[in-house]
């Protein structure tokens, strides 16, 4: 087993339920169900988000009091123990800093890297600002370029390229769509059978 292993994991849908499906129940807006699930395009998908949030006069305030209620998906704060008691992890994700901090507490302080919400004094989401283009697959290509393999898994569109790029890429909790488009990257449902998989690869 090499040390040099870093396991990429997507947060929402994978250790945790999405937050903006969550806050789309707890608004009653079903126009915030939208996900990288079905919009590829990041940008535009937030654009759509926040002009929904300003059109409703809500805010960060809102958002983060419903994503206090939220607890990590069954099994999945185990799962991670586990798997950081194996090699070092890593949470890529395309949420914000100001969403991720409660859900970090929930299991255990393991190490996310996500982007920045520009907030106004009035609480206010005006924007965003991502950490570099492309996050999760410029992240992976970067552990790689200092001499490390990364192994990754995720459920959408966005986790695609660090998935296939990766020495080893695997389909958590993915839609029906995706695991069609492609039928070579092992897909899984279980917790346990995603640990035994990572276990295999390192």
């Amino acid at each position: 087993m090499s040390n040099m292993n870093i396991v990429c994991l997507d947060l929402e849908g994978v250790l945790v339920p999405e937050i903006w499906i969550a806050f789309a129940e707890a608004s009653g807006i079903p126009a915030l169900k939208r996900t990288t699930r079905d919009e590829p395009d990041y940008d535009k998908l937030m654009q759509y988000r926040l002009g929904i949030l300003k059109e409703h006069g809500l805010g960060l305030k809102e958002i983060q009091a419903t994503i206090e209620q939220i607890d990590p998906m069954p099994g999945a704060k185990e799962f991670l123990d586990e798997l950081r008691s194996l090699t070092q992890v890593i949470i890529l994700s395309d949420t914000f800093t100001q969403f991720a901090a409660p859900l970090m507490k929930k299991l255990g302080m393991p190490t996310i890297f996500c982007n920045t919400l520009e907030v106004a004094e009035s609480g206010e989401i005006t924007g965003y600002r991502m950490r570099c283009e492309k996050s999760k697959l410029t992240t992976v290509k970067a552990l790689q370029s200092v001499g490390f393999e990364t192994i990754a898994s995720g459920d959408s569109y966005n986790d695609l390229g660090m998935i296939l790029n990766s020495k080893a890429g695997f389909l958590f909790r993915s839609t029906e769509q995706i695991k069609k488009d492609y039928p070579d990257l092992p897909a899984f449902e279980a917790y346990n059978d995603l640990l035994a998989a990572i276990k295999k690869a390192l």
